[in-house]
């Protein structure tokens, strides 16, 4: 519990970052929601649906896809098949499924 608990601290870790660069201060509250999950159950302010901001829902997508797919310490990667089905089937619950389908169908080309 205490680990997750401090897991759950980076998007606030990546908005302090943010703000304080120029650069990156515009995409700040963006960082900051991209754990907020559609159906209410994210972090760290427990948004849903469309109040998730836009960019936020992008990055959720993307950030998930890429850590499926990365080698990681503690997990080999999966392919992109694989990745690509476990956000079809988060769409609704984690992910915003419009952002899951065009991100499926349009970026990897795959359905």
């Amino acid at each position: 519990d205490e680990e997750w608990n401090e897991m759950k601290k980076h998007p606030e870790i990546g908005f302090r970052i943010a703000q304080n660069n120029l650069d990156l201060a515009p995409v700040a509250e963006y960082i900051l929601c991209h754990h907020e999950r559609w159906d209410g159950n994210g972090y760290p302010r427990g948004m849903s649906g469309e109040e998730i901001p836009l960019l936020s829902r992008i990055l959720a997508v993307v950030d998930a896809f890429d850590a499926m797919t990365s080698e990681r310490v503690y997990r080999k990667a999966i392919s992109r098949e694989e990745a690509a089905a476990e956000l079809v089937r988060c769409a609704g619950k984690q992910f915003d499924p419009r952002i899951v389908r065009v991100f499926v169908e349009q970026v990897l080309k795959l359905g």
